[in-house]
């Protein structure tokens, strides 16, 4: 099976700062959760799995990702975050239960605002240098037919 690429998404990736690629994943994390829920609402059995499949690898990412030669404490409390994102996704995917799909997007949604502000306090440290110009949305329900509220990106990750 041949997966034609987005130049964009590609161009986009290459050029992109290591914050913006973390913003990128959660972005893409909550995305892909959000339409695994809608494969849920929907009883779209397969959406729900892909939904949640893509959600998981990119969690995955994230976990390992993660630089313990930097800070070893800071690294296993975020390990665990990823690791109950994680639990949570293949929950709600083999349940096909909102409920733990809900607890996965509010902790990815809060990890993302995070990492908002701290893109924004190191803008700010370092004279506007840092890479960045996050889409800083409202935690705000996604209107009729859209998966992902306002102000996130809608990256396409192909895996």
């Amino acid at each position: 099976m041949s997966q034609e690429t987005n130049p964009y998404l590609r161009d986009a990736v290459l050029t992109a700062s290591p914050e913006q690629l973390q913003l990128m994943l959660y972005d893409g994390a909550i995305r892909f959760t959000r339409l695994g829920m809608k494969g849920i609402e929907d009883q779209n059995w397969e959406q729900c799995f892909n939904g949640f499949s893509r959600a998981q690898q990119i969690v995955l990412e994230l976990l390992n990702a993660l630089n313990h030669d930097v800070d070893r404490e800071l690294c296993s409390r975020m390990a665990g975050i990823y690791n109950f994102i994680y639990r949570k996704l293949v929950e709600a995917c083999s349940l096909r239960d909102l409920t733990p799909a809900q607890d996965a997007v509010g902790l990815l949604e809060y990890q993302r605002e995070t990492w908002v502000l701290l893109i924004e306090r190191l803008k700010q440290e370092h004279g506007g240098a840092a890479a960045a110009e996050p889409a800083r949305g409202p935690r705000s329900e996604p209107a009729d037919g859209d998966l992902a509220p306002a102000g996130y990106g809608t990256l396409c990750v192909e895996g």
